[in-house]
């Protein structure tokens, strides 16, 4: 859900705030949390994206591969809680499962390259359980989260 709202936003030409507002069941908290933080940081985002996608512009880019690497990247510089391996294989299942054929290398190794420099310097999280990105599944938000983040 989380990809398709930041997919429709772009579609509709809405803000993400008003994308949320316009769902009948709300989302699941956190997933407000993500799809809100993804439109306020969208052009430092964006401009992430452009800086590793070597040789394509944002706009030559499937509008699904933007929006997944849009939450990915989101998710890279703003939720260290969520682990690179999960944040990278989640968005590679969903560019495998609903974009090009090549989609899923894309995707990899945009998020890959951008991971590798901001991620640098963060020490992974000793002792706590592996949580999960709510890209494939957005049932429960993460533990520990609260949707005024």
């Amino acid at each position: 859900m989380l990809v398709q709202l930041c997919y429709e936003a772009e579609q509709r030409s809405l803000s993400h705030a008003d994308i949320l507002d316009e769902q009948v069941i709300d989302p699941e908290p956190y997933t407000g949390v993500l799809v809100i933080g993804v439109g306020r940081h969208q052009g430092q985002i964006d401009g992430l994206l452009s800086r590793f996608a070597k040789g394509w512009t944002i706009e030559r880019m499937p509008a699904l591969d933007r929006a997944i690497l849009r939450v990915g990247m989101y998710e890279l510089g703003h939720e260290p809680e969520v682990p690179t391996a999960v944040v990278l294989n989640e968005a590679v299942e969903l560019a495998n499962s609903y974009s090009t054929d090549d989609s899923g290398r894309f995707v990899n190794g945009v998020l890959a390259a951008a991971a590798r420099e901001l991620r640098a310097g963060l020490k992974p999280a000793a002792r706590r359980p592996p949580r999960h990105s709510p890209l494939l599944s957005c049932d429960r938000p993460l533990e520990g989260r609260s949707a005024d983040r």
